[in-house]
């Protein structure tokens, strides 16, 4: 790397990409933070699923399945058709079959009174969108304010020519 290599630091491009990357990633999780949040705790209308069909996709070593149906709600404010029941299997429904469900305001989407673990996957996607946008801006901006950039993003000298 040249000494006018050092002082510029990281790419344009680069930085550019880890941008649109990171954007993108809190793009697709913010609007999902809060109905995680409500499965994770079945924070919703409590009510009963009506199992209809079975729907199930293969992949190579294990076969992922969703039951389809009506939900109504306890009160019976609330009646959907066509929803699918998070975390259910090909054998825990038969068509026909009731189970105690809880509506979260998914459009599509109804869970067990168990809640679901959906928001692990949602926090991570969460910190890595944050992570990236921070790797791409934390020195410089540290830099800006007469501050050091951490460890391992402070601007190489000219003496690795």
């Amino acid at each position: 790397m040249t000494g006018e290599e050092a002082r510029r630091g990281r790419s344009p491009a680069f930085t550019a990409v880890l941008t649109l990357l990171g954007a993108f990633l809190l793009y697709l999780v913010i609007p999902n933070i809060g109905p995680a949040w409500r499965a994770a705790r079945a924070d919703g209308d409590p009510g009963v699923f009506t199992a209809r069909s079975v729907s199930c996709v293969e992949h190579p070593g294990h076969e992922s399945c969703s039951w389809m149906g009506e939900f109504r709600s306890t009160d019976g404010r609330i009646d959907r058709t066509r929803v699918a029941l998070y975390g259910s299997d090909r054998d825990s429904l038969r068509p026909g079959m009731e189970t105690k469900a809880v509506d979260v305001g998914r459009p599509n989407l109804v869970y067990g009174p168990g809640g679901s673990r959906e928001w692990v996957f949602t926090a991570l996607l969460f910190i890595a969108g944050l992570g990236i946008l921070v790797f791409s801006y934390a020195g410089p901006v540290l830099r800006l304010f007469g501050g050091t950039a951490p460890r391992g993003t402070a601007m190489r000298t000219a003496s690795h020519g």
